[in-house]
């Protein structure tokens, strides 16, 4: 049933809440991942249309997602992918999910910050809206 699962990996210890119950699931479900980090600073922000030169932030990024899949490989056996997407993050999970035929989103959940929640909007309520595949959002330990 869920072939592929993206995996959205912001780089903070949310990620290690959301990468063991994932890791199993696809486990038990015989599924692929593909690691996604969106790049959503200045720099990726702007790549494209300003022709600019990779950021550190961005090559750090890249260095996470290639660590964090050999890791799970080796741990688990699973086929993983890696893809860095530069830009806003709901929008490059919704693209890349399409792009990718993937099955299933998970996400992990910050909790509620209120001020940055109705400033910024928060990734996970803009994902679950526009998504057409199903979402698994992975709480923060209490």
């Amino acid at each position: 049933m869920y072939r592929k699962i993206l995996v959205a990996l912001d780089n903070t210890v949310a990620d290690r809440e959301l990468l063991p119950h994932i890791v199993q699931f696809a486990a038990l479900a015989k599924s692929e991942l593909l690691l996604l980090h969106v790049a959503d600073g200045w720099v990726a922000r702007n790549f494209e249309q300003l022709n600019l030169a990779e950021s550190e932030e961005m090559r750090e990024d890249w260095t996470y997602l290639e660590e964090t899949a050999a890791r799970l490989r080796g741990e688990s056996g699973l086929k993983i992918e890696t893809r860095l997407a530069l830009g806003n993050p709901p929008t490059q999970i919704l693209q890349v999910a399409e792009q990718e035929h993937c099955d299933l989103i998970a996400l992990a959940s910050h909790g509620h910050r209120l001020v940055g929640d109705i400033i910024h909007g928060s990734t996970i309520d803009e994902v679950r809206h526009k998504a057409h595949v199903p979402i698994l959002v992975v709480p923060p330990r209490k």
